[in-house]
């Protein structure tokens, strides 16, 4: 796909006028109404949530935030509220929802609710019908008072879901035409035309994540008078509790090993991924952000509107998620850390969006097990699994490989993925505790199923550098080079393991890693992929820089994201200093950035054109970094210490992509490999010293990620055995071989094992073999 330049999406008009005025919790219709006067509840304006979640997630698509009863199929605590409306008498109620499977014609309606009027329910069952967001009828009530009281009570813990309420009397219903509901909206709220002004800042940063998080610190401590905009309610975006995604990339390190200090404040201490609510230390973070004087923080903001001086961003405007109020941030500098790019979009900058091939979301989840015994409800709506359909979630976690949206619009039908996923998620606890596997996980009980997904992979805005695969593969040199991109190129695909029976949205990815990115030095990614080409006061951070889809596989995990927006905060930092724009620093000032490049992350200056001062808990320059493979050669066991004749894999004979590791615990030698590719084997060659009995065992290391069906071969003189070998669990001797079987050799005799990775459903692990002699 070529780059694009958007004109003006008409949601941006939609949101306009379809924000909540809910500055209160008490809601009441205009004098004049008449007849016909009706009341318009937001779901998100009553006085207590209870335990319904706030979704802010696809605002753009369906127009509004609302409420989600996400209980793991418990029914979650009652949202509730007083609300006035201007007589009593008969209303007619309506309340904006949806039967969120109904588009794949699964039965059961799962997320059904009830609305409680006085504390009485209505006769309708909300959530039960429709594929699409509208106004389900809810039927007519008597409201004896100017007072009434509502509730939405969840029947199910399923996710059912509400935008709002109407209550009216009139004989016409709300208009179901998204075109025309913003104004109608807009008129029943008495939303005020004025918009306050917000227009004393540097640098105005949209998206809270890694990227934004860098950018805002890094420009706050620069002397750039900052407004950092975040749509939920906790910073990190992926790396918050909410998605619980463990930061990674390696920081500190290259030419410029400062960046990556702030990085280093931030990032979260979790174990694994998914990890405890508690190992995101999303209070961390938001403590860091506060203790900015010169940053203000807006949480539950979404920015949904861009106004333009021409070809530059005049103004970014947003609405507080819960009251509706809409701030309009006028500044000369903006950054979208969005991951989707929105800002950039909206702006008209231009982008690209690979066709096909895109990474997809993650939702993913734990378990745990009780001392007793627990249920599950059945769930005929979610996806059809038995146990053989989804890799076991191992340790009590569901990793990042569930994961679907591949090629689908993961911008315009984010809601959709999300909850295919959840529908997957379901699913495969549903075969646990009601099916195949049920007699083991009697004690079983669901604990957490991230409501806010991950995404991988959307737009990407063009800059005057566009980074491609080859340049990183090829170590082209860009005398702007400075954030270390540690990661491999890693691209996910769909498993084809788990692909047969949904191949229109398989649910279960894999990680195809290439070769060629320095894990321990980085490559240095180019400033100039992170501003944009055509609208020129627009920075970028994150995974909607300038790269390709190919490159984003390496550029895109959280704390090489971050060290991003350290660079760029220090930028705008010389543009507000000499009155530019973020591609002047590369032409006329960049030794000035190189030189702020080279300060400590603590390094604070209270406005642009002060001295900076370097604080005594600044940390100290880190050290050289000492290569990976030379830090884990001391976890390898030294194969002239082991019995047997062991053949390593450097003594093998390979064809195909073979990708050498050293990461996991207990392999033999100072490496072991690994490939995926269809193409891939290895053979491993033995001679018999003597005559005799030998065993011949295999040594490899197992992960969630191996193949499940690995096909080795043993083969001595005209002897053949042939097995099909499980990686992911791991081998019974010593957790480290596995036996192949015995066979008889004469003096001299060879052999080999030949592994291949062609239908092995995962990655095939290559470490080294052992020929035992048979005691007689």
């Amino acid at each position: 796909m070529l780059p694009t330049s958007a004109p003006q999406p008409s949601w941006g008009l939609f949101l306009l006028l379809a924000v909540t005025l809910a500055a209160t919790t008490s809601v009441s219709a205009s004098a004049d109404d008449g007849a016909g006067g009706g009341v318009l509840v937001e779901a998100e304006s009553l006085d207590s949530a209870g335990g319904w979640k706030l979704d802010t997630q696809f605002i753009r698509e369906m127009g509004s935030p609302y409420l989600l009863a996400h209980g793991l199929g418990t029914p979650v605590a009652d949202a509730s509220g007083t609300v006035e409306v201007p007589r009593a008498g008969e209303y007619r109620v309506y309340v904006r929802t949806k039967d969120w499977v109904a588009r794949w014609g699964a039965p059961g309606s799962p997320g059904r609710f009830q609305l409680l009027v006085n504390g009485e329910p209505l006769e309708t069952t909300f959530g039960s019908e429709g594929a699409q967001w509208h106004w389900q009828d809810g039927g007519t009530v008597q409201i004896p008072d100017t007072s009434v009281d509502l509730a939405l009570h969840d029947l199910t813990g399923f996710d059912g879901r509400c935008d709002a309420i109407y209550l009216t009397q009139s004989s016409e219903g709300p208009p179901q035409d998204d075109s025309i509901l913003p104004a109608w909206r807009r008129e029943r709220l008495d939303i005020a035309e004025e918009v306050t002004v917000k227009d004393d800042y540097d640098l105005v940063v949209i998206g809270g994540g890694y990227s934004g998080l860098g950018t805002s610190i890094s420009a706050a401590r620069s002397g750039c008078r900052v407004a950092l905009i975040q749509d939920r309610g906790v910073l990190g975006g992926n790396g918050s509790s909410e998605v619980r995604v463990w930061a990674k990339g390696e920081i500190r390190r290259g030419k410029y090993p400062r960046i990556g200090e702030i990085v280093e404040e931030l990032a979260d201490s979790a174990k694994k991924s998914p990890g405890t609510y508690e190992e995101f230390e999303d209070a961390k973070k938001e403590t860091i952000v506060r203790a900015e004087p010169n940053i203000d923080l807006f949480l539950n903001h979404h920015a949904y509107q861009v106004e333009m001086d021409g070809d530059r961003i005049q103004s970014v405007t947003a609405f507080d998620t819960k009251t509706s109020h809409r701030l309009k941030f006028v500044a000369p500098l903006f950054a979208d850390c969005t991951g989707h790019a929105t800002i950039g979009y909206l702006a008209g900058a231009d982008f690209d969006m690979s066709p096909d091939g895109r990474m997809g979301m993650s939702n993913m989840w734990a378990w745990d097990e009780l001392d007793e015994k627990v249920s599950f409800p059945e769930t005929p709506w979610a996806l059809d699994l038995e146990m053989q359909d989804f890799p076991y979630p191992r340790d009590h976690h569901a990793q990042w490989f569930w994961e679907s949206g591949f090629d689908k619009d993961a911008v315009g039908d984010a809601e959709g993925i999300r909850d295919w996923n959840l529908r997957a998620a379901y699913g495969a606890f549903n075969a646990m505790k009601n099916r195949g596997g049920a007699a083991e996980h009697q004690n079983a009980t669901m604990t957490w199923l991230a409501y806010i997904g991950g995404p991988r992979e959307s737009r990407r805005l063009m800059g005057d550098v566009l980074l491609t695969h080859d340049d990183i593969m090829q170590k082209k040199e860009f005398v702007d080079g400075t954030v270390p991109s540690t990661w491999s190129v890693d691209l996910h695909y769909p498993k084809k393991q788990y692909a047969e029976k949904f191949p229109d949205n398989p649910f279960i990815s894999i990680a195809v890693h290439g070769s060629g990115v320095d894990r321990t030095f980085g490559y240095p990614i180019p400033y100039r992929c992170f501003y944009s080409r055509n609208v020129p006061n627009l920075f970028m951070a994150g995974r909607c820089i300038s790269v390709t889809h190919e490159a984003l596989g390496t550029t895109r995990v959280m704390k090489t994201c971050g060290m991003m927006g350290e660079v760029i905060g220090k930028a705008a930092s010389l543009c507000r200093l000499h009155q530019c724009l973020p591609r002047d620093v590369y032409y006329n000032y960049w030794s000035e950035l190189d030189s702020m490049l080279k300060l400590p992350g603590k390094a604070y200056r209270e406005t642009v054109d002060a001295e900076f001062v370097i604080p005594a808990d600044a940390m100290e320059l880190a050290p050289p970094p000492v290569p990976k493979r030379a830090r884990d050669a001391a976890k390898g066991i030294d194969p002239k210490k082991l019995s047997g004749t062991v053949v390593d894999d450097h003594a093998a004979k390979r064809s195909g992509n073979w990708t050498a590791g050293t990461g996991l615990e207990k392999f033999i030698g100072d490496r072991y490999l690994y490939s995926s590719g269809e193409n891939a084997k290895i053979r491993f060659d033995f001679t018999a010293a003597e005559a005799g009995k030998y065993e011949v065992q295999l040594a490899y290391q197992s992960h969630e990620n191996r193949g499940e069906q690995v096909s080795v071969v043993l083969q001595v003189g005209d002897e053949t055995v042939k097995k099909s070998i499980d990686m992911t669990v791991a081998p019974q001797i010593d957790g480290l071989f596995l036996s192949l079987g015995t066979v008889d050799l004469a003096k001299d005799q060879q052999g080999s094992v030949t592994l291949s990775a062609k239908n092995a459903g995962g990655h095939v692990h290559a470490d080294a073999i052992r020929v035992s002699p048979v005691d007689k």
